[in-house]
């Protein structure tokens, strides 16, 4: 029998900062100043204004990161912006029910993003209230995966099918830092807490699917490898781009 050793949830979330960049989670009030919070960004109107930093967050976001990678579609960028907020709220709710024993309230009002922030992406949470372990689903995937994706497949047409597929693929990178750190700390229990919940979260059938069972390979493509000079992720369906990077039938599927 596996002991599991847990500390409180403590009010600055500290020991999330020993798991990596992508755990990262800050409190307070953000030293900039108010950010808008994530269920604003959710349900702001598209707008076209270049102040959209703070009245539509999500089209400012997706500016930014076509812009920065010179990514020749917009659906591009829609893909990196999504799967890389995928990433850290999977992070921060994993971490911290692998090594608390509890998760932080990630209720999108509570959390504020930093849409001009460079990646991991920036993101504050007002007050840390502590949930069970079991709320990680309600906390990540409904609570902010699911609008999520639906407000960028209304907005660019984005496939719900890609959009899932980020979210799976950026669940199994948080299984697989929280392995890493666990092994090289002597600390097996953090990673077979982290690898049991996963297999959870994978069984509700947004997720289920969106990886190959036997080699953790997504199903779908995040389309990276559209972005000049940017390859395939390691998890990739494919073995090599099936076209060029400039190619116009790219990535349609």
């Amino acid at each position: 029998m596996v002991l599991l050793l847990f500390v409180d949830l403590d009010p600055e979330l500290a020991a999330l900062g020993s798991l990596g960049g992508f755990f990262v989670l800050r409190t307070g009030v953000p030293p900039r100043g108010p950010l808008p919070t994530l269920a604003q960004a959710y349900a702001a109107p598209q707008l076209d204004a270049q102040k959209e930093v703070y009245t539509d967050p999500i089209t400012f976001r997706v500016r930014k990161i076509m812009q920065s990678l010179r990514a020749p579609e917009r659906r591009i960028a829609v893909s990196i912006a999504q799967q890389g907020l995928a990433a850290r709220l999977w992070s921060i709710a994993l971490g911290a029910a692998a090594l608390y024993g509890q998760v932080p309230d990630l209720d999108p009002e509570l959390l504020r993003w930093d849409p001009d922030g460079s990646a991991p992406d920036d993101l504050w949470l007002s007050e840390v209230r502590a949930l069970p372990v079991t709320a990680v689903d309600e906390v990540v995937r409904a609570g902010h995966l699911a609008p999520l994706a639906a407000v960028l497949h209304s907005r660019y047409r984005v496939s719900t099918g890609l959009l899932w597929g980020n979210a799976g693929s950026a669940l199994a990178g948080a299984v697989r830092q929280l392995d890493r750190w666990a092994r090289a700390n002597g600390r097996p229990e953090v990673g077979d807490r982290a690898r049991t919940i996963a297999s959870v979260l994978f069984a509700h059938p947004d997720l289920s699917g969106t990886l190959d069972s036997r080699t953790l390979r997504r199903r779908s493509c995040c389309l990276y490898y559209r972005v000049p000079g940017g390859g395939l992720c390691g998890d990739c369906c494919f073995l090599r781009p099936p076209w060029p990077a400039n190619g116009s039938a790219a990535g349609r599927s």
